[in-house]
């Protein structure tokens, strides 16, 4: 009798012991923390990040072709293309468009008249690459969902 007995409470103790339990759920705790929230998270960074640094990448040429304007609003190429090789290569600009007067015409001799503010306008093209969050973050209308435009003009006259 006294055998069935210790026998009978050596399988409860094993039943009460679960120190195994917690390390096995774990596991899949881990996992839903990383897929669910770590890597939508660190999605939102990445793309918060190059947002601002191409946003300061803009704002910074900006301050610098503040300091040389072009002689001549009407005729700004060659002024234009030295000043596009002074932009962030990570970010480049592909041109620079004179705005003058407060309609928001190209500058030309018609009204170029020096009384009217006078604006520069360019952009830069910014590509995310989520690992999750694609569906959120891709929403742009250009030809790649992923590829965001952003535009950044500064009065200069």
């Amino acid at each position: 009798m006294q055998n069935w007995k210790s026998s009978v409470s050596g399988k409860r103790s094993l039943i009460a012991d679960q120190r195994g339990a917690v390390a096995f759920e774990m596991l899949f705790v881990f996992l839903f923390l990383f897929l669910a929230i770590l890597l939508p998270l660190a999605d939102l960074a990445v793309a918060g990040f190059q947002y601002i640094q191409a946003s300061a990448a803009l704002r910074g040429f900006g301050q610098l072709i503040q300091y040389s304007p072009p002689g001549d609003v009407t005729n700004a190429s060659a002024w234009a293309s030295a000043a596009l090789a002074k932009a962030d290569p990570r970010y480049p600009i592909p041109s620079i468009t004179l705005i003058c007067g407060d309609s928001n015409a190209v500058c030309s001799s018609s009204n170029s008249d020096p009384s009217q503010p006078k604006y520069y306008v360019y952009s830069t093209t910014i590509t995310f690459a989520p690992m999750v969050l694609r569906s959120a973050i891709c929403t742009s209308t250009n030809t790649n969902p992923c590829s965001f435009t952003l535009t950044y003009s500064e009065r200069f006259q």
